[in-house]
């Protein structure tokens, strides 16, 4: 059995399609590795998910049982699931095949394995985030399998954050920021070999990735409670079928003005400015003016 490169792995997946497929609803016209991926991918994060908050320590076979998890079945026999490698293989660019990263000889594997794992556990003072982001980096820079690294790579760092209690499992999965924009992913990884293995960069990079997502949760929590504010008033307020309609329009949109207001609910100018004027009084939505260059009133929620 023979490889000449481990190529940048991604699939080629549309999020409205993942969520498809994990929702059991069949596609058409999409590769069925990458959607085999995908459901090994979700199992894998099954699998982790037990030990949450948990202070076992992890074992190299939890690492090999998430490789075999993630590649049963798609890259075939040439993955060897939960098998380190017996062969040398390259990290190639999936677009030019050029060759940016030879990983160690695979008779240090196990060695360099056994080391790693020890380091994680044993590791104190420091926090989880930067701890996931270290593990992160050294587990793609070891390679320890012929494939499936980059996957099993994202699977560890999130079972380190998982077991000291970052339990973000149903928000999102800690690889989305990161497989945006896949270029700066490998560009950042590839900056730690470049400056003489100071990973200052890389961490920087990893944290920034944690970051993101969550304040885009943050920023979804807060419209959705503005929406059951908003919502409820309407409720007591015991508006017409033209007001809530309006209100739900504003709630997609952010603002109204009498002219949309008309357009959204089909009624002539002087009933959209009545319904406007007691959605004011109710103390549901306020004025504003969109710029000085815009003078044109609108209105948005309270």
């Amino acid at each position: 059995m023979s490889r000449t490169s481990t190529y940048i792995e991604g699939t080629a997946l549309s999020l409205e399609q993942a969520q498809s497929i994990l929702e059991v609803k069949k596609l058409k016209g999409i590769n069925r590795d990458d959607e085999k991926e995908l459901l090994n991918y979700k199992k894998a994060m099954d699998f982790i998910a037990k030990y949450i908050g948990k202070d076992d320590p992890i074992a190299e076979g939890i690492i090999r049982e998430l490789h075999k998890i993630t590649v049963k079945g798609v890259r075939g026999e040439k993955a060897d699931p939960g098998n380190y490698r017996k062969i040398q293989n390259y990290v190639a660019n999936s677009l030019t095949r050029e060759i940016i990263y030879t990983p160690p000889g695979p008779l240090e594997v196990p060695h360099l394995m056994r080391e790693f794992v020890d380091w994680i556990n044993r590791v104190e003072d420091m926090s989880p985030v930067l701890t996931a982001g270290i593990a992160q980096f050294q587990f793609v820079h070891i390679h320890p399998f012929i494939d499936g690294n980059g996957r099993t790579a994202w699977l560890l760092s999130t079972l380190i954050l998982y077991k000291t209690g970052y339990d973000f499992k149903r928000l999102f999965s800690i690889s989305e920021y990161y497989d945006k924009d896949r270029p700066s992913y490998y560009k950042a990884i590839q900056t730690v070999r470049n400056n003489n293995m100071d990973i200052t960069v890389w961490l920087g990079y990893f944290v920034t990735g944690l970051r993101s997502p969550m304040e885009e949760i943050q920023e979804k929590g807060k419209q959705i409670i503005k929406q059951d504010t908003a919502l409820r008033k309407i409720k007591r307020a015991g508006l017409n079928a033209r007001q809530e309609k309006a209100i739900k329009y504003l709630l997609r949109k952010g603002s109204i003005s009498v002219n949309e207001y008309q357009s959204a609910v089909s009624c002539i100018r002087r009933t959209a400015q009545r319904d406007l004027d007691n959605l004011m009084e109710e103390g549901i939505i306020k004025t504003i003016a969109k710029s000085q260059t815009d003078p044109t009133k609108h209105y948005v929620l309270l």
